[in-house]
């Protein structure tokens, strides 16, 4: 059967898919040159912007470096070394005039004392130091250095510049100038930074010194705090994303390689730096969709065609299954026009094979024809070889039971070899008329809850012959054919009887869901290849031209159909030749159920008037005899003309009819019978011994059906009611 295909397109859809994949390489590669553009670019805004934070730091250095040089050249002044502080205070004073971005210049003693404060009057209060923690790390260093940004006592916004000096009589003292930030913003204002760039002059404590957007409302408080990071992050210098404190996102570049700590920071928005990628990202877009859009035109169209090919292919398909004349045009494509070539071929072989089909169905109709008509005959010919073998079984069987029931001790042996012979001739028969049920599947089994165990004592106990060693529970119960079960173990037992050495072991247990019986043997074992084959029907291994164990072969063929029609499995096991059998066979567990009434004893029942009708002379006669000393009044009649003729004269009570008379068949005389306004009991006795006969007797009025030979037990019952037509 063809598996379902799955998820479908159609070609159409196909191709504009190929051509989107054949795009993609080319896609990524646009995107990845874009992107490793925009990184280039980025690379490059970067390292511009930390030139422009380096020249501005090379700047603020010579600003402060210049205030440090003015402080220095002041501190130089014949006054202070004199220790003339007055004098030195006017000197002070006049410098801070020309200075416009200097506030004051204050001087202070090595106890951190202010002598002096130009904003103030030569001796005045001196009030407080504004940075106090970068006075006395001047006077721990002794160099100069540059202070934190902070507001004064007046409101004012400076930085302290400090120089250490010393008088002529080693006194140190701390020259200070407080500078506006105005001075570093003039140096922020001259560099030309890129348009909307903010930059930043960040003192060594972190503070904001001056910057080139909202200066007052700025200096003296912190960087962003992802500028800050940046920072620690990065060392010296570096560049990276950020955040400004207007809550901008940014691309910051920064150096702290001033001599004196500071740090100068240079941002740009991140829209500035990306236009550029974004432009290039967005006209590659543009060329791309409309790659794939003229490449789906293309594929569309390259579709169209195919498809118009493929359909004509598949015309000429459908024409082909049809047994239609196959045309497909001629197609451009080479392949597609191969594949027609190769239609027209297939529809010329499909014409030829279609003659030769007919030919070989005309022959096959006629060999179905002859086989069904030889399976018929054989049919027929195995109930008719059933009937005619059972016949004449019948009143020697009959006979015998005669002469047990007359007791003659001096035909004792003779009798019992008899009936040893006549039960092998009896299964013999039954065994290839079974074969045959089962080849046809026929066979059928009545299934109920059986104690298998105690079928297994009853068909061992009262098997003629050899003694058997019987090893079984009180009770294993299995659903099962009783009948059947028994066929298997006799068959079991006649095999083991047969190919064994007169020690026949039987083991009845029960293994996990299972109930396992056994048959062994000590006898001539089997080698590997026959045990391959022994259940195969008709297989027997090598025997002498004698034949002394007989038998046709069929035994255990018919044991493995049995036990695998109730759902069990056999097998057989040997060591080699010498060594003896095991077979095993194997049914499914059942639940234990209530004991069953135990049968009453088959006695002579009440004497009846019973009628006889065999065509078969012998087995009239024998059966009429065993019946009469059963106490019976039995009259006996040929033909189904007699027997309604001795149905008016004596009124049975009891009819057993053979069914196969010369004059008409048991059936029509069952129906005659009734017709007549009798009603006896309708016993069948005949050679037909299948379910279907059995069926038939019911359905003809039959009140019990047995076949020849039937024993004594079972023609009693059949006569006394205790026996139905299915038996």
């Amino acid at each position: 059967m063809r598996s379902s295909p799955g998820f479908t397109l159609s070609l159409r859809r196909l191709l504009i898919l190929l051509s989107g994949i054949g795009l993609l390489p080319l896609a990524l590669l646009g995107l990845w040159s874009v992107h490793t553009s925009s990184q280039y670019q980025q690379r490059e805004q970067d390292r511009a912007m930390l030139d422009v934070a380096r020249a501005l730091s090379s700047a603020v250095d010579a600003e402060l470096d210049g205030s440090i040089a003015t402080l220095a050249s002041l501190a130089r002044a014949p006054a202070i070394g004199a220790g003339d502080v007055a004098a030195f205070y006017d000197i002070a004073r006049d410098q801070v005039k020309a200075q416009p971005e200097w506030l004051a210049i204050i001087l202070t003693d090595a106890a951190g004392n202010i002598l002096f404060r130009t904003t103030d009057p030569f001796g005045a209060p001196k009030g407080r130091i504004t940075d106090p923690e970068s006075l006395r790390q001047l006077l721990a260093v002794q160099r100069p250095l540059v202070g934190r940004v902070a507001r004064g006592q007046r409101g004012r916004v400076a930085f302290p510049v400090r120089v250490p000096i010393r008088d002529e009589a080693g006194r140190l003292y701390a020259l200070t100038a407080v500078i506006k930030p105005d001075r570093i913003l003039a140096v922020v204002k001259r560099q030309q930074a890129p348009a909307g760039s903010i930059i930043s002059v960040i003192d060594a404590f972190g503070a904001i010194v001056a910057r080139s957007k909202d200066q007052d409302t700025r200096v003296t408080t912190a960087p962003g705090p992802r500028l800050a990071q940046l920072m620690r992050e990065k060392g010296p210098e570096g560049a990276g994303d950020t955040v400004n404190l207007e809550g901008q996102r940014m691309s910051s570049a920064f150096t702290r390689v001033s001599r004196h700590g500071w740090t100068v920071a240079v941002s740009v928005p991140k829209a500035a730096i990306g236009a550029a990628s974004l432009k290039g990202i967005t006209l590659y877009g543009w060329g791309l969709a409309a790659s794939l859009l003229a490449c789906i035109g293309i594929a569309s169209l390259l579709a169209s065609r195919i498809a118009r090919s493929f359909a004509n292919l598949e015309r000429g398909a459908a024409a082909l299954g049809a047994g239609k004349p196959v045309g497909v045009p001629g197609s451009r494509i080479r392949e597609v026009a191969l594949m027609g070539q190769a239609l027209d071929a297939a529809a010329r072989q499909h014409a030829a094979h279609e003659d030769e089909r007919s030919r070989l169905l005309a022959s096959l109709e006629e060999a179905l024809a002859a086989s069904r008509d030889a399976s018929r005959v054989k049919d027929e010919f195995l109930a008719v070889l059933g009937h005619e073998l059972r016949n004449p079984l019948s009143p020697i069987v009959a006979s015998l039971d005669l002469m047990d029931l007359r007791a003659d001790g001096a035909s004792v042996r003779e009798r019992t070899i008899m009936r040893r012979q006549v039960n092998h001739l009896k299964r013999l028969v039954d065994d290839l008329l079974d074969v045959s049920r089962i080849t046809s599947g026929k066979m059928q089994l009545e299934l109920r809850p059986l104690n298998l165990a105690e079928v297994v004592r009853h068909a061992v106990t009262s098997r003629p012959g050899q003694p058997v060693a019987l090893t079984a529970p009180g009770a294993l119960w299995v659903e099962g054919d009783e009948s059947r079960l028994v066929q298997v173990l006799n068959n079991l037992l006649s095999n083991a009887e047969r190919f064994g050495d007169g020690a026949t072991e039987v083991t009845l247990r029960a293994a996990d869901a299972w109930a396992q019986l056994e048959v062994r043997d000590r006898g001539i074992g089997m080698a590997p290849e026959l045990l391959a084959r022994v259940f195969e029907p008709f297989y027997q291994a090598p025997q002498q031209v004698a034949r002394v164990t007989g038998g046709l072969g069929l035994g255990l063929a018919i044991v493995r159909k049995i036990v695998e029609l109730h759902g069990g499995r056999v097998s057989a096991h040997s060591d080699g030749p010498g060594t003896g059998s095991r077979f095993l066979v194997e049914l499914p567990l059942a639940q234990a159920q209530a004991p069953l009434p135990l049968a009453a004893t088959v006695q002579p029942s009440t004497a009846r008037r019973v009628l006889l009708v065999d065509d078969n002379v012998d087995a009239a006669a024998t059966t009429a005899r065993i019946l009469e000393q059963f106490g019976h009044e039995v009259d006996v009649a040929h033909s189904g003309a007699a027997a309604l003729a001795a149905c008016a004269r004596m009124e049975p009570d009891v009819a057993v009819l053979d069914i196969g008379l010369p004059d008409m068949d048991g059936y029509t005389l069952a129906a005659a019978i009734r017709a007549t306004g009798l009603a006896p009991r309708l016993v069948a006795l005949t050679g037909y011994g299948q379910q279907s006969d059995i069926q038939r007797a019911r359905d003809a009025g039959f009140d019990a059906h047995l076949t020849k030979p039937a024993s004594l037990d079972a023609l009693e019952r059949a006569i006394s009611g205790t026996v139905e037509a299915a038996s």
